[in-house]
Parts: structure tokens; sequence; C-alpha cells
């Protein structure tokens, strides 16, 4: 066994929609510790994707961060001088937090003028199942279906 288990930090849920995962996502996107900047990048997205879609912004939010969510990973395993993809279901907590990552990531790539833009349109993609931040979730799946053979090496 390792060292002790990381302690799990509860976060505030944010004041404007009284959500923990917008809080973290807000946390995901914070850059420098600059909160503050961060906020406004977080909410003026979702205006701007409540906006666009008719729909409310968290709504958009939800949905998107429930569509990249992945059930099943690989994790590279060494058994006797070979490496194995096996592949493992993933856990609810970190689902959560793949999928806030993998939307500020695929935000971030995009060529939108701003990072608010970016990211409204990578969550109205994601609601819509499509996008970058949806196809890495496939991606991951379709690499687990293909290593389904390794399942064995479980631990």
């Amino acid at each position: 066994m390792r060292r002790r288990r990381a302690p799990v930090r509860e976060v505030m849920p944010d004041p404007i929609y009284n959500s923990k995962v917008v809080t973290k996502f807000i946390n995901g996107i914070m850059l420098d510790g600059k909160k503050s900047v961060a906020e406004t990048v977080m909410y003026s997205a979702l205006k701007i994707a409540e906006e666009k879609t008719g729909k409310k912004g968290i709504e958009v939010f939800d949905e998107a961060i429930e569509n990249v969510k992945p059930l099943m990973e690989v994790k590279s395993r060494r058994v006797g001088g070979a490496t194995y993809q096996v592949p493992i279901e993933v856990r609810p907590v970190r689902q959560q937090a793949l999928a806030i990552r993998w939307i500020i990531d695929a935000a971030r790539k995009r060529n939108e003028r701003t990072m608010a833009a970016r990211l409204a349109n990578e969550l109205i993609e994601a609601s819509e199942k499509r996008g970058a931040a949806y196809k890495k979730k496939e991606d991951t799946y379709k690499m687990a279906e293909a290593n389904k053979a390794f399942a064995h090496y479980r631990w």
C-alpha cells in the first residue's frame, strides 16, 4: 500500500447557480489564482450559451458534463515485461473531473476570439454530443472496447 489516501476537500457551491460542479469548473478554468477572471469567463460563457440555444445556461452546462463523462478508460499495467492497456470502469468522482478537464482543454484549443466564446461553443457542442471534448470521450471508450481482451488483468 502506498501512503494514506488524499483527503477529499469539499468546495463551496457557487453564488449564482448554487452548484458545486460549477465551482469545480471555475477552479479548472482559473490560471495563476485569478478566480474572479475565471468566474467572469464562466458566467459570460453560460450567458452566451443561453442566448444561442434558448435553453438555460446551467441546463446546457449540466447536459455537456453528463455527455462527456467517460464510463470506461484504459490504464497501463505491466505484466511479465509487456505493458497492456487494461480497460477499467471510471469512478463517478473521476468521471466528473475528466469531463471538466476535457471540456476546458477542448475550449482552450478552439479559435474563437474570447475564452468565454470558446467555452460557450464547446459547452453547446458537448450538450449536442459533438465537439472535441465529446470526441475524446468516444476515443477513450473505443480504446477500452478494443482492449477488452486484457480485462482479466484488472487488479
